[in-house]
């Protein structure tokens, strides 16, 4: 019968064990879905209307033109568009 004993006494402990461990893995798991949502509202990502890349909004190259903001992969794109804006005038 001791034994049997031991086995009850482990499983007991097993389970104290398993409760103790579950909400600080809940909370952490919080934590990473808040961390994440902060992470995606800021890689929003534009397209480069010249080369249609798509580029982080933070990372593009901008150009205001008539109240429309044009978003740029690099210097070179915004250059071809800003020439082809003025050679269709």
């Amino acid at each position: 019968m001791h034994p049997f004993r031991l086995l009850v006494l482990a499983a007991l402990l097993y389970i104290a064990w398993r409760l103790l461990k579950m909400p600080r893995r809940q909370g952490q798991h919080t934590e990473r879905k808040a961390a994440q949502a902060d992470s995606k509202v800021e890689d929003v990502l534009m397209e480069d209307p010249v080369c249609h890349k798509l580029i982080p909004k933070s990372q593009a190259i901008r150009l205001r033109k008539n109240k429309t903001t044009y978003y740029f992969c690099s210097e070179e794109c915004c250059d071809t568009f800003t020439r082809e804006a003025r050679g269709n005038r």
